[in-house]
Order: structure tokens, then C-alpha cells, then sequence
């Protein structure tokens, strides 16, 4: 017997949030280290600080009030949430300098005056969860769309060298699985704005894997190239809605 579209919808959705998790947990070793270290060294905490904002507004987007029926929207951003917030407080803490610490003090007032303002102009001047999903969910792509620019300067770094040393494999297999996933659960019940993000996702992560094939051969794997930023990872949590 087949299930029905809601059912299918759920169960996907679920599969999205398994792999989404580890896909948020992927810059572990990246925080062992800073917290072995004592020190954040070169890593920089914008990404995180970014992601954590984008979480915030998928879950403001998942509210029922916003848009239904979309609680596993809110369930995978609400740990992301959580675990971006536990990764800027390793930064600030392991950050040893003021400057340091006031940009990303900074940058998290900034993130939640813009936070509070999308949310006071959804719920006090928006009518209706068709008006209140379009301004919020615009505001999902924008910020998952400029989010795109890590992973291209990755993957233009590739093209450049012919090397896919610094292009992990497996994680991005897991983000084309992430995006393919979740574009899925936008199309049974259909959500453009899910699946806009989670379609570029999905391209992003194809092309990832065929750079991988092409550059593979011509990759020299023992080059000890110093320059190369360590912190390459293709940590791309805008593709989890």
C-alpha cells in the first residue's frame, strides 16, 4: 500500500534532519582543536556567526504561524541554532584579544536587532502566513544565496590548481545528499522557498563531486603547501531547511 504525501513528506523530513545534524556537527575538529590549542588562531567565526542567524530565521520562517505544517524545518534549525551558538562561544572564549571579542559582540547585536526587526514586521504590519512566509523566506534565500560564496571560492581554488586536496569528499557527498533531500521535502508539499536554497545546494554539490573526478588524477596529494587556509571546510548549514 502507498503511503500518503504527508507521510512520505514527515519521513523525508526526518532523513533531512539526520543528515542536516551531521552536517552541523562537521566543524568539530575544527573547535578541538581551538580548544587544545587555547587559541583560535587564524579560524575565523563569521561562518558560524552567519549560520546561527540563519537558523533563527528558519525556525522564524517553520512557525505555524509564519508557515505550517513545517515543525521539521524548526527542529533541525533549532539545533542548529543551539550548536552555532555553542561554536561562537568557543570563539569568544578562546578568542585572546579585545578586538576579537568586541567584533563578534558586535556582529551579534547587529544580528539580533536585524533578528527582532524581521519579527516585528512579520507579526505587527503582516497579515496572513501566505504575506508572512514570502517576506521571511525571502530572507532565507538572500542570506542562503550570499552563503554560496565559501564554497565557490573553494571550488575556483580547485579549478586553479587542478588539486582537490583541500575539497573534502564526504562532506560534499553529505551536502548534495542534504540538498537533494530536503529539495525533495519541498517538492511533495510544495515550498518554494525550501526548495530554491536546497535546488542550488544540490547543483553546488554535483559539481563538487564532478570537480572532484576531474582533478582527482592531476592532484598531488604529498604538496605541503603552507599557504592553503586550513579551515576549508564546505560547511554549508544554509542548505538545511
Amino acid at each position: 500500500m502507498a503511503m500518503d504525501p504527508e507521510t512520505t513528506r514527515t519521513i523525508v523530513g526526518v532523513i533531512g534532519n539526520v543528515i542536516s545534524f551531521f552536517l552541523f556537527l562537521s566543524p568539530v575538529p575544527t573547535f578541538l582543536k581551538i580548544w587544545q590549542d587555547k587559541s583560535v588562531q587564524h579560524f575565523k567565526p563569521h561562518t558560524y556567526l552567519v549560520t546561527a542567524l540563519n537558523c533563527a530565521m528558519w525556525c522564524l520562517y517553520g512557525m505555524p504561524s509564519v508557515h505550517p505544517d513545517s515543525l521539521l524545518v524548526i527542529t533541525i534549525n533549532g539545533v542548529g541554532l543551539v550548536i552555532e551558538s555553542i561554536y561562537v562561544g568557543i570563539f569568544f572564549i578562546y578568542s585572546n584579544t579585545w578586538p576579537k571579542r568586541k567584533t563578534i559582540i558586535m556582529c551579534i547585536i547587529g544580528e539580533a536587532v536585524f533578528f527582532f526587526a524581521v519579527v516585528f514586521i512579520t507579526f505587527f504590519f503582516l497579515q496572513g502566513t501566505t504575506n508572512r512566509s514570502m517576506l521571511v523566506g525571502l530572507i532565507c534565500i538572500v542570506m542562503n544565496i550570499g552563503m554560496y560564496t565559501a564554497p565557490l571560492t573553494v571550488m575556483s581554488r580547485v579549478i586553479k590548481t587542478k588539486s582537490v586536496k583541500y575539497l573534502p569528499f564526504y562532506l560534499s557527498l553529505a551536502n548534495l545528499a542534504n540538498g537533494t533531500v530536503w529539495s525533495i521535502y519541498a517538492l511533495i508539499k510544495f515550498d518554494s522557498y525550501v526548495l530554491i536554497p536546497n535546488a542550488l545546494g544540490t547543483i553546488s554539490g554535483l559539481v563538487q563531486l564532478a570537480l572532484f573526478g576531474i582533478y582527482y588524477k592531476t592532484t598531488n596529494w604529498d604538496e605541503d603547501d603552507s599557504s592553503q587556509q586550513p579551515e576549508m571546510e564546505l560547511h554549508n548549514p544554509h542548505n538545511k531547511a
